[in-house]
Formats: structure tokens, sequence, C-alpha cells
């Protein structure tokens, strides 16, 4: 019986911390924008477009990066720039109302801008 209760113990405190991850998920898991200057139809559209491809690629930020990357090439005309992770830093030049920096699913990091 002492067994039994250690097991029992130990699928609780897992199921328990799947429900903690998955609540936290659901919490975190809409956009937040910390920074942009685009005009309101490109920020929407590009921050639609930002959750859909970490969305699609969860593990792989670089197959994520190159689907913003060139959908807002093709929709937005040439060189665009994608960086996605986390616990990163950065400066870059940018052209004007071209930039959007944000986070989604908590601590994941999207930054998109412009340069010619």
């Amino acid at each position: 019986m002492s067994l039994y209760f250690q097991l029992w113990g130990g699928m609780a405190e897992t199921v328990e911390s799947k429900k903690e991850e998955a609540d936290y998920k659901r919490l975190h898991s809409f956009p937040l924008i910390r920074h942009t200057d685009m005009p309101e139809e490109m920020r929407v559209e590009t921050m639609e477009l930002c959750v859909t491809a970490c969305e699609k690629f969860a593990t792989n930020n670089e197959s994520a990066a190159k689907m913003i990357k060139e959908s807002m090439d093709k929709k937005f005309g040439s060189s665009w720039h994608v960086v996605i992770g986390e616990g990163f830093g950065f400066e870059v030049t940018h052209e004007v109302k071209n930039l959007l920096y944000m986070f989604f699913g908590g601590s994941l990091a999207v930054c998109v801008w412009k340069c010619s």
C-alpha cells in the first residue's frame, strides 16, 4: 500500500505540473508587442504572421524566421530581417515605420525589421 501511495503521489505531482504548464502556456500564448513603429494594418498582419509561424514551427525558430521573412518580402517588398529566440539583445538600423519587436508564448521574442 505504501508503494501504491508513492506511485499515486508521483503521478499527482506530474499531472499537477502538466496542468500548471498548460495554464502558463495558455496565459502567455497571446502576442505582446514590446515596440513597433509600423502602421496599424501592417502591424496586425505582421503580428498574425509571426504567431502563425511560431505555432507552426514551435521547435524550429530558424524555419519560423524564414517563413516570416519570405512572406514579408513578398507582401511588403524586399530586405526584411527576422530574429526569433530567447535572451537576446539587439540594435538595428531600420527603415522608419518598418520595425516590430514582440513576445509570444511567454519568453519567445520576435524582431522583424526592414532595411535596404
